[in-house]
């Protein structure tokens, strides 16, 4: 199991919420879990008050979202992967974590019924992915401290020869 997730249970507990995450990561015909139970479970709080039976729906709940970012971690390790990065990564950077939180989300809702063209979920996982086929091709950069060089070596900055100089502006105020 990895040792750097690019994003937590917690990160996950506080969005999109355990509301959320309580409705799609149920198993079909089984209860949901209670969302402040769930959020206890994620963040690894004491749970003693409830029912043991209402925990472990939770617990379960828990492990289908702990398989979701699994499946998200290594998505992106293997873009990571393509483009050279040393896995794991020493510092995730935020971007990451958004990109895994949109393929989390994105896993848990697979049998959502809706219309795909505008689908803030679907957008946000194709736009993640997107963004991960760019970083593979050098393209785009994961920010500051990316360990990375850009795809064809260093930016070249180019243009017109300098407008002003000392000697042009020497009779300006006088």
């Amino acid at each position: 199991m990895a040792t750097n997730w690019y994003i937590s249970l917690t990160q996950l507990a506080e969005r999109p919420g355990t509301v959320e995450l309580s409705q799609v990561a149920q198993q079909i015909g089984k209860p949901v879990a209670r969302p402040e139970i769930l959020d206890a479970v994620l963040r690894g709080e004491e749970t003693s008050q409830w029912p043991a039976d209402q925990v472990n729906v939770a617990l379960d709940a828990t492990t289908r979202i702990g398989d979701a970012v699994a499946e998200a971690q290594t998505l992106i390790d293997g873009y990571l992967q393509q483009r050279g990065y040393k896995l794991p990564l020493a510092n995730i950077q935020p971007i990451l974590t958004s990109w895994a939180r949109s393929i989390v989300r994105y896993k848990l809702h697979a049998h959502r019924i809706s219309d795909e063209r505008t689908d803030p979920i679907v957008r946000d996982y194709r736009d993640a992915l997107r963004f991960l086929r760019e970083v593979a091709d050098g393209k785009f950069s994961l920010g500051l401290g990316d360990t990375q060089k850009p795809a064809g070596g260093s930016p070249q900055i180019t243009g017109p020869g300098r407008t002003f100089s000392m000697d042009s502006l020497r009779d300006y105020g006088k």
